[in-house]
């Protein structure tokens, strides 16, 4: 067996390091699995004064657009600007030849937001009353594109 020394990283280096450990699994991927397109996708929303207002992260892997992370500031909520960045970032994925989306919320009004813009739930993951945090829920969702 190969000898190695496992540590934990943190800080800064912490997220290059994640970012080149998913890179490095998405070569060997590709290198033995029939691929479509992987793209990462960064869509970002600002104000007329080039404030961040809100942003996706997103990445294409075997036809689906996985959606990691959508956020919009407070003060833009309730404005239409989450369902245009999401809107976005479908059109995109469709751009790179993706079938279907994806993603995972434990937040009840995102779970919410989706469920209202056509995702559906196909798996949860739930928390019983004993354990910490009690009765909480993440939702595995999905849509069509």
């Amino acid at each position: 067996m190969l000898s190695a020394r496992i540590s934990k990283e943190s800080g800064d280096e912490s997220a290059e390091l994640a970012d080149e450990i998913e890179r490095q699994l998405l070569r060997s991927l590709r290198q033995h699995n029939i691929q479509s397109r992987n793209e990462a996708i960064v869509l970002k929303a600002t104000s007329k004064d080039g404030q961040l207002l809100g942003g996706v992260t997103a990445s294409t892997s075997y036809g689906w657009l996985l959606l990691k992370v959508l956020w919009v500031d407070e003060k833009a909520r309730g404005s239409g600007l989450g369902s245009e960045l999401l809107n976005a970032a479908e059109t995109e994925g469709r751009r790179l030849d993706c079938h279907g989306a994806w993603l995972d919320t434990s937040n009840p009004q995102a779970y919410e937001f989706y469920l209202n813009r056509g995702y559906e739930t196909f798996g949860t993951l739930e928390n019983k009353a004993s354990q910490h945090p009690a009765n909480h829920c993440r939702w595995f969702m999905k849509k069509e594109l």
